[in-house]
């Protein structure tokens, strides 16, 4: 529950603090430019508060890490949703409404988490888990994003170290194997979910691990 409200409160933080111009710089994520990214993350708050308050009668059929699956190919852009992010996010007009509505829907998202009970179980995507293995599988989510949305503003803030490194361990335990210790926690999620090519070095390092990878989170 901390690393959840750790990392969702980081992220929110460094999108208030970007300049309208930021906005229109590209993200980590291919195609999508900072604000189209913003817009994905309140669309990712609403889902948290709908799977909050959607109660399972039902035992938990995953945890975490089973929350994750994993795609044999990178998304294309032609997912209607996906297709969809950009046009909404252009429809925004000015960076502060959609400031605001991260602001307003994600601060609503923070509290419900922070409110729920651990150890309940909810339904989401035809699966159900905990809470709290459903906010734990979220801290991956926040900490990629994160650093999708930092990628190319040297300036902004940077994730928190604890929840990159909570989100290593999942990533590590989505895959079955761990990365180097050579690797930061950055480099390991950035290599291992494919948003940036590991260096000669670093492939050799990976060993028969490397041709695993990338790991498509879905």
């Amino acid at each position: 529950m901390h690393l959840f409200s750790r990392s969702w409160a980081a992220l929110r933080t460094a999108v208030a603090g970007l300049s309208d111009a930021e906005f229109e710089q590209p993200s980590g994520c291919a195609g999508w430019l900072v604000r189209d990214l913003v817009c994905h993350l309140v669309i990712d708050a609403q889902d948290v508060l709908i799977t909050l308050v959607t109660p399972a009668g039902t035992a938990p059929t995953v945890d975490a890490a089973g929350y994750w699956e994993l795609a044999a190919e990178p998304p294309t852009g032609d997912d209607p949703l996906d297709a969809l992010i950009p046009r909404l996010a252009a429809a925004y007009g000015e960076p502060r409404w959609l400031k605001f509505h991260l602001d307003d829907v994600g601060s609503a998202a923070g509290r419900a988490a922070e409110l729920a009970d651990p150890a309940a179980c909810v339904s989401t995507q035809e699966k159900v888990l905990t809470v709290g293995d459903y906010l734990s599988a979220y801290v991956l989510e926040w900490a990629l994003h994160h650093l999708d949305l930092v990628a190319h503003l040297p300036s902004a803030p940077q994730p928190p170290a604890e929840t990159l490194a909570a989100a290593r361990a999942s990533l590590e335990e989505i895959g079955g194997a761990a990365f180097p210790a050579s690797f930061s926690d950055a480099q390991a999620l950035l290599i291992g979910t494919g948003r940036r090519a590991p260096t000669e070095a670093q492939a050799a390092a990976l060993g028969a691990y490397a041709a695993r990878l990338p790991l498509i989170l879905g």
